[in-house]
């Protein structure tokens, strides 16, 4: 009886991890009216990607300078949060079509020094 109990248990908790990773959170949310990631540093658009494109256009230095917002390759896109291919064959997050990235000279939760870069790169409100 008791072996049927632990598969049982088992069973049911393999069957709740597996929803879980269903609804998997958002890889980033809102904090003071900006998007930050999991560390809560702000998060960037590029002006010159285009939404919807799936893919993004700063490569090579640019993306040294301005680090995409990497996601596993398990990630799936789901509702406004979707996945696009870099040129590297990385995955990269995108909030509503937009690729994401950060900036390095944000070094704590709700630096904001690279708004309006060049007037190119924008936090997503």
């Amino acid at each position: 009886m008791r072996k049927i109990f632990f598969a049982f248990f088992a069973l049911v908790l393999a069957f709740l991890s597996a929803c879980a990773s269903m609804y998997a959170a958002a890889p980033g949310n809102m904090k003071d009216g900006m998007m930050v990631n999991s560390k809560g540093l702000t998060l960037y658009t590029f002006d010159k990607d285009v939404a919807g494109s799936g893919k993004s256009v700063c490569n090579g230095d640019c993306a040294v300078k301005w680090p995409p917002m990497l996601a596993a390759d398990a990630d799936k896109s789901n509702g406004d949060w979707s996945v696009v291919m870099r040129d590297n064959g990385q995955k990269q997050w995108a909030y509503k079509g937009k690729p994401l990235y950060t900036w390095p000279e944000d070094q704590e939760p709700g630096d904001k020094f690279g708004d309006n870069y060049l007037k190119v790169w924008h936090i997503v409100k």
